[in-house]
């Protein structure tokens, strides 16, 4: 019986049945020797079902992924049941695709890695319960997978980085700054007291009703204003970057969406449109609030470099900086953190971009680091749970408020 958490409701199990069946359609005769460990990684978290099988030596030998992006710009963002029943109707397929394109014979996996924290609670449960069933049925060692970790060591799969390195994770559901010293070994010096920055684009983007321009309408909020934003001015709307004042590491959005969806009001009553309708200055409004955006990234990501020097946990030169999530794909915030690491001398390293958004590699990825390292592989699954809510490593945020480091000012021509 699986134990779960307050926050994470029951989820069903797939039948018994139904994953014997699933298994019978592969060939558990021995064909192709495979000379390294082979971990599955499942990945649910949040609106994206993916799959991908990986070697220990970094090689991806099949991937599968199932986008309901499309389903979710219809509604003007994710619905936990629908999301919910589409990973549900696809989980057995998007696994099956990627064993299949990677030969390997579920009876030849070393581990399977299922991401279980943080998420959606709704759609945690379809991984986690289908990746226990199959578990049960392979006899194979399960290791659990926090989704941010996943995130932060996808840069060892495509680059040679060691630790300690100093990772940004910016993306739709969250936002942090943490120091790598280890797999599973995290130093938190920051993150969003509210809400993340993806989220604050996309909900800028929906106020905007972007959608419903055409040159917008099949992308997502954060991608339509990244487009827009190339045509407007930034300077146009005197927005100023949040908690400018604070000496810490954290980041705040919400209060920005605030004043945009004030400065939207205005601008709709000053042009005499509803709600709804396309303003004039919808390119000048997309360009302010990514700079507005990428300058409060940036001086927070510099004020967590000069700690980490300071304090000794990162090289005074040649340290990495590691940005991944889907934010991370923004080139304009890419390159108001590239000034940051030129002005630093630190390196900055992003996955590519199909691994910065939520995908089964990173979640295979992170099950071999852990495989290698001995670290959270699971004999027994039974208790096991999945987090809506969960932190990464170990909270320092206070002592570097309290370290009250002063940035100097960088000028952000981007």
């Amino acid at each position: 019986m699986l134990i779960l958490n307050k926050t994470a409701g029951v989820f069903s199990k797939p039948s018994k049945r139904k994953i014997y069946e699933f298994l019978r359609s592969f060939n558990f005769h021995p064909g192709k020797q495979f000379l390294h460990k082979l971990v599955l990684g499942i990945e649910t978290s949040c609106d994206d079902t993916a799959a991908a099988v990986v070697d220990e030596t970094g090689n991806v030998l099949g991937e599968a992924i199932h986008s309901q992006t499309e389903v979710h710009l219809k509604t003007g963002g994710i619905i936990p049941p629908v999301a919910q029943q589409l990973h549900r109707e696809n989980i057995q397929r998007i696994v099956q695709e990627a064993l299949f394109a990677s030969q390997v014979s579920p009876s030849e996996l070393s581990a399977i890695a299922t991401t279980v924290k943080p998420g959606l609670a709704l759609s945690l449960g379809v991984g986690l319960s289908f990746s226990l069933q199959l578990v049960d049925q392979l006899k194979k060692p399960f290791i659990p997978i926090h989704h941010m970790e996943a995130h932060a060591l996808t840069i060892r799969l495509t680059n040679k980085v060691e630790f300690p390195f100093l990772v940004l994770l910016i993306s739709g559901g969250h936002c942090l700054l943490a120091l790598v010293r280890g797999v599973s070994d995290f130093l938190l010096l920051g993150k969003s007291l509210d809400i993340a920055p993806g989220d604050m684009l996309d909900k800028v983007a929906r106020r905007l009703s972007l959608i419903k321009h055409p040159e917008c309408s099949t992308m997502s909020g954060g991608k339509a204003i990244e487009h827009l934003a190339k045509q407007g001015n930034k300077l146009h709307f005197d927005l100023k970057p949040p908690m400018q004042r604070a000496k810490n590491c954290d980041f705040s959005f919400s209060g920005l969406q605030h004043i945009l969806d004030r400065i939207i009001m205005q601008k709709e009553k000053e042009e005499g449109i509803e709600k709804g309708q396309i303003l004039s200055s919808a390119a000048d409004i997309a360009a302010a609030v990514q700079h507005t955006t990428a300058c409060h990234i940036a001086k927070r990501t510099h004020r967590a470099i000069l700690f980490c020097k300071q304090r000794g946990l990162l090289c005074q030169s040649n340290a990495v900086l590691v940005v991944s999530g889907g934010v991370a794909s923004n080139l304009y915030i890419r390159k108001a953190l590239e000034i940051v690491t030129n002005a630093t001398q630190c390196t900055l390293l992003c996955p590519p971009p199909k691994l910065c958004t939520d995908n089964g590699i990173m979640i295979a990825w992170n099950g071999i680091e852990r495989l290698r390292a001995g670290l959270g592989i699971l004999h027994d699954t039974e208790g096991i749970r999945y987090e809506p809510k969960c932190p990464l490593g170990v909270d320092i945020s206070k002592e570097v408020g309290e370290a009250a480091i002063k940035v100097p000012r960088l000028k952000m021509k981007i």
